[in-house]
């Protein structure tokens, strides 16, 4: 038996209702609620995403991934979507997601934004980016390094490229982490993570290693002597700030130099 409702929006929780006459379809049976027709009049498709470094991901999370998908597709239809982030990371406490577009259009990233926050209560980080802009930023960033070393598409992709150190590139990227000197005092603990993680990342990156969030977190506690979680919650050691700037200016003395020999 199959009946069309409508959902109706409900003070704690929306509500679909049916009628009380009808055969079939008893209190308390489970049911599958699925959309009928997209308002452009097609189905909505069902995705499955690739995953990439990724062991697991809570079914609701999947489901959430399948929405975005379907959103961008119908006003976009980008070359690939790609969603990393700590929404990957396991657990329920994000607020937002990161979103890389792969396509050559111009779209407004505010109006997706809207859209996606809008109906899913998230807010996204939306990148839109081509191809072969990626892969410039996959061989001389080590950002873009770290985000899509754990991440999940909705097309396979295989980037091949090769590392080519953008020694200014890194230098503006390396400033970023000069606040936590400056404002040391003030910052919260995952504001000291993430730019501790960003410094560090350089550093790696330069030394031609290989980048995920787990490598650098070891290397991390490996240089300060901290658990993660202790930055996050910010209850550093009293030597943090010192071993921070010496590898800082560590960091620093070797983008400089290399600057300068390439000149």
């Amino acid at each position: 038996m199959e009946l069309i409702g409508r959902i109706s929006k409900g003070t704690k929780m929306d509500q679909i209702y049916i009628p009380k006459n009808r055969s079939g379809l008893a209190s308390g049976e489970y049911v599958l609620i699925m959309p009928l027709t997209s308002k452009q009049g097609k189905t909505s498709k069902q995705f499955k995403p690739y995953l990439y470094n990724v062991k697991n991901l809570e079914p609701i999370k999947l489901r959430i991934i399948e929405d975005i998908f379907n959103l961008i597709n119908k006003n976009l239809e980008p070359e690939n979507i790609i969603i990393t982030g700590s929404f990957l990371e396991p657990g329920f406490k994000f607020n937002d997601i990161d979103i890389l577009i792969l396509t050559e259009k111009k779209v407004s990233t505010e109006m997706l934004k809207g859209k996606i926050s809008s109906i899913m209560g998230i807010k996204p980080h939306i990148i839109l980016i081509d191809t072969k802009s990626l892969i410039f930023g996959l061989s001389s960033d080590p950002i873009y390094n770290l985000m899509l070393s754990k991440c999940l598409s909705l097309k396979r992709f295989i980037f091949n490229a090769q590392r080519k150190i953008n020694y200014k590139l890194l230098d503006l990227n390396l400033l970023k982490s000069k606040t936590l000197i400056d404002g040391f005092e003030i910052l919260k603990g995952d504001e000291k993570y993430y730019l501790t993680l960003n410094m560090v990342s350089i550093l790696l990156f330069m030394r031609g290693r290989k980048l995920s969030k787990e490598i650098i977190n070891k290397e991390i506690e490996k240089l300060f002597n901290i658990k993660i979680e202790d930055i996050k919650e910010n209850q550093t050691k009293p030597d943090f700030l010192r071993k921070y700037k010496k590898i800082y200016n560590k960091t620093f003395k070797i983008i400089m130099k290399s600057i300068k020999n390439e000149k």
